[in-house]
């Protein structure tokens, strides 16, 4: 058995919620839910996502098509995907990190060797968005990392008006990040991943 399909977070989940029928019974109306790393193949669908959260805002993506392909090429089991009867609707990438703190070499490289976790992306498709989706992802995608044994800490950077969100996953703020991109300037922020011997223990890892 890979160390991957041992990891209770990645087995298919089934979210159904109970409605109530003409007879008084409950049927099940919710579409089943996955959540599984990404691959290369998932790419376009992972891009179309992001192209859609992103330029509608800040007028480009975090990362480009090739990029992606890029990243679930070298480091696929840095990624999580959340599919709804077979349709991709929120995703995060990562890829390794070897310093402190996040430099511009970080929004291209891999570092196999390193031990944080550089979020480079979450997002949701459009349609299902303010539904909590993010939140829960996240969440997954942290007690996930808890599992591989390399991985210490998780980083990434956004805009001042995210940082409240991130906060409510458990993020701290490391202050001003020193990447740029165009005009755009991101708040550095960091989860520890470290120092959970017993949830490993107990959760199959």
């Amino acid at each position: 058995m890979s160390a991957l399909s041992a990891l209770p977070f990645l087995k298919p989940v089934h979210l159904r919620s109970p409605r109530s029928s003409p007879g008084g019974q409950r049927r099940h109306t919710l579409p089943a839910s996955e959540f599984r790393c990404l691959s290369p193949e998932d790419a376009v669908s992972v891009f179309e996502i992001e192209r859609e959260a992103f330029i509608s805002v800040s007028g480009d993506c975090p990362l480009h098509l090739d990029e992606i392909r890029h990243f679930l090429n070298l480091c696929p089991e840095l990624s999580l995907g959340w599919f709804e009867e077979g349709r991709l609707v929120a995703f995060i990438i990562g890829s390794l990190w070897d310093q402190e703190r996040l430099s511009q070499a970080a929004l291209t490289l891999h570092r196999a060797q390193g031990s944080a976790v550089h979020i480079h992306v979450l997002a949701v498709h459009r349609t299902v968005r303010q539904q909590g989706k993010g939140s829960i992802l996240m969440w997954r995608y942290l007690q996930y990392l808890r599992c591989l044994p390399f991985a210490r800490r998780a980083l990434l950077m956004c805009e001042p008006f995210l940082v409240p969100f991130y906060q409510k996953c458990g993020f701290e703020a490391l202050g001003p990040c020193e990447v740029t991109v165009g005009d755009l300037a991101f708040v550095e922020m960091q989860h520890s991943v470290r120092g959970h011997a017993f949830m490993r223990r107990n959760s199959g890892c």
